[in-house]
């Protein structure tokens, strides 16, 4: 019985062999490896979760980077909008979806902000993500009521608040967010005091604000850009470290009188943990290459964006600085998502 059976066992050893010789021989004369004769990725079309409302600055980017970047992987990019929570939503959906390279997250500072800012998050940036690449930067600008404010520089600013402690109001898209963060370390910075208005989204912020209701807003260019252009805001300086082309004139905040300012509102890409490398390298490849054609360069500069691109381990060790700086000052101001 066993001499029965090991010389059934020889042929098929032979048959075995000899197929995976001519399967190899094949996949080396197309100068592709084992692991490519499963399917070449995307496999299918490709979702872009963006966690806030469809109309701003993040699904704009998300839009017009997923708009290229089909043409390049062959596969329709797909941008879906799942809104709420500060973001986190979308967020925790990314979080869970199959690291395959077929969902990705496109986020804001709301990744270094928002463990501080929340008690708990049903993800972590850092375990549950892989970073992709930075995307762009749309600037924040220090604007104010034309018609009922006068004031046109930071230096007049700081004097106002300091001369009527709490009286000036500055609004902001609500808790958190890059427009609330910036004016909390424009009042740290500069020693004074002013009174924080949150609300439901810029929309109304910026309607309050031309309605004269509030006093000042770090909004983002992307929507103070028309009313400045209309002569109903003042803008005054800008919350980058450099100044914005869609505002050239317009000095930044640390230029202006507080040196060492800098608020950078950026987006990155983000997929799942676990994806393989290999897939993260073909997506940032992908959005990188995106980022450098003239006709998106045109189409960001259209709201403000400025367009970046980054390894994922520029985008993992940025989100590590900027968690450290933010989550500083949510301690010290001792801010809350409520």
């Amino acid at each position: 019985m066993k001499r029965l059976t090991m010389r059934a066992a020889r042929p098929f050893s032979k048959l075995r062999a000899a197929t995976l010789c001519t399967a190899l021989g094949a996949l080396v004369a197309f100068g592709a490896s084992p692991r490519d004769a499963h399917a070449a990725y995307p496999e299918r079309p490709i979702r872009w979760i963006v966690p806030f409302p469809a109309g701003g600055a993040m699904d704009n980017i998300a839009r017009t980077l997923g708009e290229e970047m089909s043409r390049t992987l062959g596969q329709p990019v797909v941008v879906e909008n799942r809104p709420g929570a500060g973001g986190n939503i979308g967020a925790e959906l990314v979080a869970k979806a199959a690291p395959d390279g077929h969902t990705l997250l496109i986020v804001a500072n709301g990744m270094a902000v928002n463990p501080a800012l929340y008690g708990k998050l049903g993800y972590s940036p850092t375990k549950d993500f892989a970073p992709v690449s930075l995307l762009a930067v749309v600037p924040n600008v220090l604007v104010t009521n034309k018609a009922k404010n006068p004031v046109a520089d930071m230096q007049s600013v700081i004097a106002q608040a300091k001369a009527n402690p709490g009286k000036y109001s500055y609004a902001s898209a609500g808790n958190g967010t890059s427009i609330h963060l910036a004016g909390e370390l424009f009042t740290s910075m500069a020693h004074v005091e002013m009174l924080h208005v949150p609300y439901k989204g810029s929309g109304p912020a910026i309607t309050d604000l031309l309605g004269g209701q509030v006093d000042y807003m770090f909004d983002s260019i992307t929507s103070a850009k028309p009313h400045i252009d209309a002569g109903k805001l003042t803008a005054i300086a800008v919350t980058t470290s450099k100044r914005s082309a869609a505002l050239p004139n317009v000095p930044t905040v640390a230029e202006a009188g507080l040196p060492g300012y800098e608020l950078a509102p950026w987006f990155a890409a983000f997929v799942p943990a676990q994806t393989p490398p290999a897939i993260v390298d073909t997506l940032n490849r992908a959005m990188v290459d995106a980022l450098k054609k003239p006709a998106v360069q045109q189409r960001l500069a259209g709201i403000g964006a400025e367009p970046i691109g980054s390894t994922p381990a520029a985008l993992r060790d940025y989100l590590a600085r900027e968690t450290t700086k933010w989550g500083a000052l949510i301690k010290e101001r001792g801010i809350r998502a409520d």
